[in-house]
């Protein structure tokens, strides 16, 4: 089920994560490094061939463990931050992907006519996820490549930035699906958007700004890191 997804792809990073935090000061800086690379490369490459959203999302998990892996013991603070937004953003995801039982790329296709403000919500995660500016997402993956940068690690620096195109292409390809491409309807079912939802959807507003819209704040960010 997705919720169980959900489960697995936010909730249980927390204590792994909390551990690596705790102990990043007596952490190998190369075996981190390796262990990040392979994640990014293997997460998005798993992903390009997927039809299944919860896998896609999956393969996107293991990318974004490695950007959380790779600065734990330059700035664990970047971490929490990446972190985050990463769970703010899969959470928006999974609670629209269940409020409209949507599991695979080719039933998202149908979406626009039936719940046509949901379809624009998952545009701009999908977009964060994969860190494209002007959404929040963009932000921790800039403020790694510029420690990055700064620690005299450009090298891995623009490794991690080619491999974050494979997610973000897996990501366009959903949203062509969306957008680009639409199954024949029925007139009766251009208007189902209108109708009144059933299923609650209470946080998903304030997790649409937490994912989405919070670059605006990343001076804030930056001051509080340093």
């Amino acid at each position: 089920p997705l919720l169980s997804g959900m489960t697995l792809l936010t909730w249980q990073k927390i204590a792994p994560m909390s551990l690596l935090y705790q102990i990043s000061p007596s952490l190998n800086m190369k075996i981190l490094t390796t262990l990040a690379i392979l994640s990014t490369l293997l997460g998005g490459w798993g992903g390009l061939n997927q039809t299944h959203l919860r896998k896609i999302l999956a393969y996107s998990s293991i990318a974004h463990m490695g950007w959380m892996t790779i600065i734990i013991t330059i700035n664990p603070t970047m971490t929490l931050l990446n972190l985050f937004i990463y769970i703010m953003a899969t959470l928006t995801l999974f609670l629209m992907l269940n409020l409209t039982s949507i599991t695979k790329i080719k039933s998202i296709t149908n979406l626009w006519n039936k719940a046509t403000p949901m379809t624009i919500i998952i545009f701009l995660t999908l977009l964060s996820l994969g860190g494209l500016p002007p959404l929040t997402g963009f932000l921790p993956k800039w403020l790694i490549l510029q420690e990055l940068v700064a620690n005299n690690n450009a090298i891995m620096a623009m490794f991690m930035a080619l491999s974050a195109l494979l997610n973000l292409f897996f990501y366009m390809r959903i949203i062509y699906a969306t957008t680009l491409t639409m199954f024949p309807t029925s007139n009766n079912s251009k208007l189902q958007w209108l109708q009144t939802q059933t299923k609650p959807t209470t946080l998903i507003p304030t997790l649409t700004v937490i994912s989405s819209l919070l670059l605006p704040l990343s001076p804030l960010f930056i001051i509080l890191h340093y």
